[in-house]
């Protein structure tokens, strides 16, 4: 059965990450903004483009692309 990924959340949806997979920099980045296992995480905006769109997670708003989003797993 294939993981979910945060990209495949719909707005408002609410998903709990189980792990960060892909380049070391990135995840190293999103995992020093408290995106750990166990992390509730909502889509909130989408841009005009449809890339980025807004998460929120721990009281705060990020922009993730696409491509990085790709490589946060739900559980």
């Amino acid at each position: 059965m294939k993981e979910k990924t945060v990209n495949e959340l719909e707005l408002g949806e609410i998903g709990v990450v189980s792990k960060i997979i892909g380049e070391e920099n990135i995840k190293r980045r999103l995992l020093d903004l408290g995106l750990i296992e166990g992390t509730d995480i909502k889509p909130v905006l989408v841009s005009p483009s449809g890339d980025p769109r807004a998460f929120e997670f721990r009281g705060s708003l990020i922009a993730i692309r696409e491509e990085d989003a790709e490589n946060i797993k739900l559980k």
